[in-house]
């Protein structure tokens, strides 16, 4: 939806950068998280290890630094990326790319979220890459979140979209099943994530289930827990006590929280 753009005093230098500061613009949703993204990119410095996240947020962050080091206005940065995708986005930008094994502490991570909570607590993963954003973002100093403000919630899961499971392929159902049980009291569904009526298959070979919810899971420290007991399960998309600052773009401009 369309937001009439009001005076960013946040958030100036980051639409000016974007090229969205003016009287008259009207915002959409995409616009605001590129705000949003572009702040988070204020916080890169020349000679960090980057963690590179995935989707539509965080690929106008990786956009802004390939456009920094261009103009080199940064230099020496080396980026971890989080998906195939974002792999290929950074190749063809010119930022040098490494992994985990040769850069164990990644100094800041930028990547978007589905949901946060307002002890900034995510649910990441609606587009597939949870296992590796997580190993990333799991790894770094500092990890910065952009989303917009329609991804704020009361409780995670409290959106109804999915929560994402991912799954090895064998015995999905079964796996399926556990976890629709485990949760059956929140109301829990679980449903295997398909594209084109073809399962969606991960960077690393594996399935997602998505769970959606009814009620409030509770407690997420033992959900999280309950649902890596299970075998077969991989990893989830809850990513608790893990964001150290949370930059929102909305209405009134910019809201940055810190833990």
């Amino acid at each position: 939806m369309a937001i009439p753009y009001p005076h960013f005093i946040a958030s100036e230098k980051a639409a000016m950068d974007a090229g969205l500061l003016a009287p008259s613009v009207i915002l959409t949703q995409d616009d605001l998280k590129k705000i949003a993204a572009y702040k988070a990119v204020e916080y890169v410095e020349s000679g960090m290890v980057l963690g590179l996240g995935t989707g539509s947020t965080a690929r106008h962050a990786v956009d802004r630094i390939g456009d920094l080091l261009r103009q080199g206005k940064l230099k020496d940065i080396v980026g971890i990326p989080t998906s195939r995708k974002t792999h290929e986005q950074a190749l063809s930008l010119g930022i040098p790319l490494s992994d985990l094994d040769a850069h164990p502490v990644v100094d800041l991570a930028i990547d978007g979220a589905d949901e946060v909570d307002p002890c900034l607590n995510l649910v990441k993963g609606r587009g597939g890459s949870l296992l590796r954003e997580k190993m990333v973002e799991g790894a770094c100093k500092k990890f910065v979140v952009i989303v917009d403000e329609s991804k704020m919630v009361n409780c995670l899961g409290g959106s109804g979209l999915a929560m994402p499971v991912e799954v090895i392929q064998f015995c999905w159902r079964f796996t399926a099943a556990r976890l629709q049980k485990l949760f059956e009291e929140a109301g829990c569904v679980a449903k295997l994530r398909t594209v084109k009526e073809e399962p969606f298959v991960t960077d690393n070979g594996n399935y997602i289930v998505d769970l959606y919810f009814k009620k409030s899971i509770g407690d997420l420290k033992a959900a999280s827990d309950a649902i890596l007991q299970l075998s077969g399960v991989v990893e989830h998309g809850m990513f608790l006590d893990m964001a150290t600052t949370v930059i929102v773009a909305g209405e009134l401009g910019l809201t940055v929280k810190n833990k």
